[in-house]
């Protein structure tokens, strides 16, 4: 491990130097790019001159027990070693979770599509208790939420939402959203009082750019019309919505957020770039013997991910096992303990796999 680290801290020192050059500087998306190499990098340099001079100090004080005779110095080196050497393997499990080689899109916005499922009306209710969930998480890491396209269910929630979340590594911690979500409770619509289990699938895919997916515009088949929901005078008198269809894929996206056909042209063509980066992604994975089929993290829209059982206040997630009993601050959107267990689970599987960092 020592090896490893010793050639990080070398390309550390590299990346340093170059972010130092004014050429670099000159080309702000390779000085943006080497920018963000340089603060991974850092926190892994940092724990391995931590890691190595908490070894060099461990070795001085055995050194010290197995040459010198005086008794104070004896007892001093024993006093350090017992205060150093439980430090030592935490600082080295740290030290393997910062070597896990991280996923490139962690860093991404995204686009988050939430659909109702089996429940009829229910599960449109329940795809919109979603929205505020994840709307509500968002507000609190900081992040903006924007609305793309939507429409509504029969009794309110949203038979289909899809919207943009930007912020700082949205798609690291919401990529373990992705999937089917259920619902257990009393519907307004049921009048027998009997529960029932409705569900909504999340996709959640990684906003990507014009250089990672490129689109031919003569593949794609646009069409404007009417906006509809809140929106004032507009709504349906402007064909400001925008719908766009990638005729080898069949791929339909549609946007009508904004009032201005341009915007809603430019969001749509971004969802249109991830949907076919996520197909892309999905062909690689099968080509290559498919898809490490991690009980973690895999994506897939059609498992049953989470369970929200509203009459015990439960919320477990089907993955991990995990389990919480407050529902009305899970859906307030309290998510970040689902987040971080997950994202521990899917470290221990990577640590098992040997996956390390490449320098």
């Amino acid at each position: 491990m020592l090896d490893k680290l010793s050639q990080i801290n070398d390309r550390f020192l590299e990346v340093e130097q170059q972010l130092a050059d004014p050429n670099v500087m000159a080309d702000m998306k390779h000085f943006a790019k080497l920018n963000k190499e340089y603060k991974d990098l850092n926190k892994i340099v940092q724990e391995y001159h931590y890691y190595k001079n908490l070894l060099d100090n461990i070795d001085e004080s055995r050194d010290i027990l197995r040459t010198e005779r005086d008794a104070d110095l004896r007892e001093l080196a024993k006093a350090q070693l017992e205060e150093l050497e439980p430090l030592l393997e935490p600082t080295e499990d740290r030290i393997k979770v910062l070597l896990i080689p991280k996923d490139p899109n962690d860093s991404k916005n995204v686009i988050l599509e939430i659909r109702a499922g089996a429940g009829g009306d229910e599960a449109s209710i329940f795809a919109g208790d979603l929205f505020r969930m994840y709307q509500r998480f968002a507000e609190k890491m900081g992040w903006r939420f924007e609305m793309l396209d939507f429409t509504d269910g029969n009794t309110g929630g949203f038979k289909e939402i899809v919207c943009s979340v930007i912020g700082e590594d949205v798609y690291g911690k919401l990529k373990y959203e992705s999937g089917v979500h259920r619902v257990q409770r009393v519907p307004v619509t049921e009048t027998q009082g009997r529960i029932h289990t409705s569900a909504a699938s999340i996709a959640v895919l990684p906003e990507v750019d014009e250089v990672e997916v490129h689109v031919n515009m003569n593949d794609v088949k646009k069409e404007t019309f009417c906006s509809s929901g809140p929106g004032g005078q507009s709504v349906n008198t402007t064909y400001s919505a925008v719908r766009l269809t990638h005729i080898p894929t069949g791929i339909v996206v549609s946007c009508q957020d904004e009032k201005s056909q341009i915007k809603n042209f430019e969001k749509a063509l971004k969802v249109l770039r991830s949907r076919m980066y996520e197909r892309e992604l999905e062909k690689q994975m099968q080509e290559v013997g498919a898809a490490r089929k991690a009980m973690v993290g895999s994506g897939d829209r059609s498992d049953k991910i989470r369970t929200y059982n509203y009459p015990q206040s439960r919320v477990t997630d089907h993955r991990i096992g995990y389990t919480v009993h407050n529902l009305p601050s899970v859906m307030d959107g309290n998510i970040a303990d689902f987040i971080e267990e997950l994202r521990i689970a899917e470290n221990a599987e990577r640590l098992q796999e040997g996956a390390t960092v490449e320098v």
